[in-house]
């Protein structure tokens, strides 16, 4: 009897177990584009330490073994028509769609990877207390398809380390998808954002009432 008992015990904690184990540690969110942007932490910004070799990029990406770092995996999963992957991910051909001011590309050379969120402006919202295997995720981040953008390298230079207050893509139409990817970065890496910046971003989300971000925090 005793024996029975027990292994009714031991079946009825397995049968529980995979749903303890399978439930996320960071769900990932979709809410509306004004939500998001209120959910952002305010604080002030100090860029203060600063140095761009605090972030370790590019690294060797998401695959070590394809010979590609992260620079070139990005632009092969974002190019439209992919690339002929060369010697030492050596890249030719392909085509690309810069969003920010709605180019096409046809030449990998005339791309910049970048990052939504500019490495100088997280260090000012919070990744100066990051560690430095942190920051080197955040630099090298695939696990959001919005954290890095293959876009014209005009376009990159033109934004610089500037937040929404001060630039926004030189394409009017997309302005709502690109706050959205910026509050959606900020949102997965904790990061805050200054009154100003808040500000812009929430004037831009009252004119793109049906915008959602979706995020997940990153671990």
């Amino acid at each position: 009897m005793l024996t029975t008992v027990l292994r009714g015990l031991v079946a009825a904690s397995l049968a529980v177990l995979p749903l303890t184990v399978a439930t996320p540690a960071h769900a990932v969110e979709t809410v509306p584009l004004s939500e998001a942007v209120s959910r952002l932490p305010v604080d002030t910004e100090s860029r203060a330490g600063y140095d761009r070799d605090s972030f370790k990029h590019w690294n060797k990406g998401d695959d070590p073994s394809d010979g590609c770092h992260t620079r070139s995996e990005v632009l092969i999963t974002e190019a439209v028509e992919p690339p002929t992957v060369g010697p030492r991910c050596r890249l030719s051909g392909g085509t690309w769609w810069s969003y920010y001011d709605a180019t096409w590309v046809t030449s990998a050379s005339g791309l910049d990877i970048d990052h939504m969120v500019p490495l100088a402006e997280s260090w000012d919202s919070g990744a100066s207390a990051w560690t430095p295997e942190r920051r080197e995720a955040y630099a090298n981040d695939q696990g959001a398809a919005t954290s890095l953008v293959a876009v014209t390298a005009r376009s990159n230079r033109s934004k610089a380390d500037q937040d929404p207050s001060t630039w926004l893509p030189p394409a009017a139409e997309v302005h709502c998808r690109y706050v959205a990817e910026w509050v959606g970065t900020k949102l997965r890496w904790a990061l805050t954002a200054d009154e100003a910046e808040v500000a812009a971003l929430h004037e831009t989300a009252a004119g793109c009432p049906d915008q959602s971000v979706t995020y997940e925090p990153a671990t």
